[in-house]
């Protein structure tokens, strides 16, 4: 009997063994720097000419990887034979399937610290985001497969006399999986085994600056025994397939995590019925945020600035749950600041091969360049009191970054769209209350 699902726990690097063992993975993946990785289309492995340079935002110089480079042509291809591929997988039994997910688990969890050091080179991460990125991967896959289980039973319905009445749930058909940079592992694998377990074939498109770790996932899948053509990894630029797929008559439902003016694209886009299309298409769209932490006068301030910290700067707050605002009511505002900027100015930043670097780089240049851009415009309108500064070269490191002293509106800010304030992850705004 299946054992209930329990969440996958996280490594303690403070164990000699453990770090020993993620040394060695870091050191398995720098081997790899500068391969060739083929698009997966129908389980054929296809090389182009034109590539996606996937390098380390630590050190811009180092390539991970050259990634073949979805066209509009391959589009096409990948979404005819997925379709093809549908037609029998969804009468596949969702026992199998989910014993597939399962297979997946056991793999990962074998190959965790090689998966994880993946995320440090191509993203940044440091061991732990990392580590937890990849610990919610495999929860994923356990989780899912048991609810797939559950799901493929006959489900309770409402009785009513003289009728017989069942509930069944369907597989829709080819779906568009589009996962963000920022959780590379775990919700690529989530968007996409949620979809393949439940009949569904799919078209994956990975950030353009994250497809290594994506890559190393299909080969975990196809270790599984998932059947060639139900996943097809498809790398490339939103103008070229994303919209092809997207606006496919074929396509029936797209999973996108990412900013809110792409996410609005899709569904603006995906609103849009074509000739030969069966019933409307299904999004499922996770955009950006701008979370705030309240703290009133009664608050353990000491423990508040620790969470605060802790919120605000990991993973270099490139994530909509980091907190890039704090309210604060006055009686404590000051003091809290006080202890919030200490603790702001002991992290140590750097390339995060290193255990010791708790802060790493920005994800690429573009990030780099609006981030720098809106600590000035943040100066203009508060006090700079931590950061403020780049951090290193050559990668693209920014020191934590506090502005105080915020108004509670300030004009500039109403007129920013939230996708170009998350931009300004890296910061802290404190306001009064």
């Amino acid at each position: 009997m299946l054992p209930p699902f329990k969440n996958e726990p996280f490594t303690n690097f403070n164990d000699p063994a453990n770090k020993a063992a993620f040394e060695q993975a870091l050191a398995l993946v720098e081997s790899r720097f500068g391969e060739k990785i083929p698009l997966i289309i129908g389980g054929e492995r296809i090389f182009t000419d034109d590539t996606i340079k996937s390098t380390n935002p630590a050190n811009p110089d180092q390539v991970l990887a050259y990634v073949g480079k979805g066209t509009q042509e391959l589009a096409l291809k990948a979404l005819d034979l997925a379709n093809k591929s549908f037609q029998w997988w969804k009468n596949y039994d969702p026992d199998a399937r989910a014993r597939i997910l399962l297979r997946a688990a056991a793999i990962l969890r074998r190959r965790k610290h090689e998966f994880s050091a993946t995320m440090v080179f191509e993203i940044g991460k440091n061991w732990m985001e990392a580590d937890g990125d990849t610990a919610e991967a495999i929860d994923f896959l356990e989780f899912y497969a048991r609810e797939m289980m559950r799901l493929s039973e006959r489900q309770p319905v409402t009785e009513f006399p003289g009728e017989e009445n069942n509930l069944y749930y369907i597989p829709l058909g080819v779906g568009a999986v589009i996962p963000p940079w920022n959780f590379p592992g775990a919700i690529m694998a989530g968007m996409t085994t949620a979809s393949l377990v439940t009949g569904n074939t799919v078209i994956l498109k990975p950030a353009s600056i994250t497809p290594v770790i994506a890559y190393r996932f299909m080969e975990i899948l196809e270790e599984a025994g998932l059947p060639a053509g139900i996943v097809n990894y498809l790398p490339g630029p939103g103008g070229a397939i994303g919209d092809t797929i997207v606006d496919h008559k074929l396509t029936r439902f797209i999973a996108f995590t990412g900013s809110m003016e792409i996410g609005q694209r899709i569904f603006q886009r995906a609103s849009v019925v074509h000739e030969g299309q069966l019933w409307l298409k299904r999004t499922v769209l996770e955009m950006g945020g701008k979370d705030a932490i309240l703290v009133d006068d009664d608050a353990d301030i000491e423990f508040a600035a620790e969470q605060i910290v802790t919120a605000a700067f990991g993973f270099q707050g490139q994530k909509c749950s980091a907190c890039s605002r704090l309210i604060v009511h006055e009686k404590v505002y000051d003091k809290l600041l006080e202890l919030v900027v200490n603790r702001t100015k002991q992290i140590k930043t750097g390339p995060t091969r290193d255990l010791s670097n708790w802060h790493g780089p920005v994800s690429d240049e573009g990030a780099y360049s609006k981030i720098l851009e809106y600590i000035e415009i943040g100066k203009s309108e508060g006090r700079l009191v931590a950061g403020g500064n780049r951090a290193g070269f050559p990668g693209y490191f920014i020191e934590p970054t506090i502005i105080a002293d915020v108004a509670p509106m300030r004009a500039s800010c109403r007129k920013r769209s939230s996708a170009r304030c998350s931009q300004f992850a890296k910061s802290s705004l404190f306001k009064r209350a």
